[in-house]
C-alpha cells in the first residue's frame, strides 16, 4: 500500500512517499506467526483445521438459534424409546416312535401268536444259542428270559 503525502517546506514543494507492506501475521485461531509472501489475500489462519474450527465457533450460536425443523437445538429434554426383545429357547426330547422288528433277511418280524409257536420259537432260541451265535447279547438275552419266567409264574392262578 502506497501513501503519498506533500509537504510544504518554504519555496519548495516537497512529495513524499510512504508504501506499507504487510509481511508478518499471527494465526487467527491460535496466535502463531504466519509469514506473508505478498501475493495473493494475506492468509487469516495457519492451518486448515483452525480455519475449520473458527467457522464452527462463528456458526455455532446462529446454528443453535435456528428452528428444530431447520436442524436447530430444541430445549425438550431428551426422550428414549428403547425396544426390549427376550428369546427363550427350550429343547424338549421327543421320545422316537418304536422301531418295528425286522429279521436279519430284512423281512418283518411277526410274534408268535399260540403258545405252541412261543414253544417252538424258544426252542429255535435255546439251538441259537447253545450254538455260539448270540455271544455278544447272552447278558442282555439272559435278562429278558429271566424277566419273562417270572412274569409267567406270576401270572399262573394258585
Amino acid at each position: 500500500m502506497t501513501k503519498l503525502a506533500s509537504v510544504r517546506d518554504g519555496s519548495q514543494d516537497a512529495k513524499t512517499a510512504v508504501r506499507t507492506r504487510l509481511v508478518e501475521r499471527s494465526c487467527a485461531w491460535c496466535g502463531t506467526a504466519m509469514t506473508y509472501s505478498g501475493r495473493g489475500r494475506p492468509p487469516q489462519y495457519c492451518r486448515p483445521a483452525h480455519r475449520t474450527r473458527a467457522w464452527e465457533v462463528r456458526t455455532a450460536q446462529a446454528r443453535a438459534e435456528r428452528p428444530v425443523t431447520a436442524g436447530g437445538r430444541t430445549t425438550a429434554p431428551v426422550r428414549e424409546v428403547v425396544e426390549r426383545t427376550t428369546t427363550r429357547t427350550q429343547t424338549i426330547t421327543i421320545p422316537a416312535p418304536p422301531r418295528a422288528a425286522v429279521r436279519m433277511n430284512g423281512q418283518p418280524y411277526t410274534l408268535p401268536e399260540g403258545a405252541v409257536e412261543w414253544v417252538e420259537a424258544l426252542k429255535a432260541l435255546r439251538d441259537v444259542a447253545g450254538a455260539g451265535q448270540i455271544y455278544p447279547f447272552r447278558e442282555q438275552l439272559a435278562a429278558i428270559c429271566d424277566r419273562t419266567a417270572q412274569v409267567l409264574r406270576e401270572a399262573v392262578p394258585a
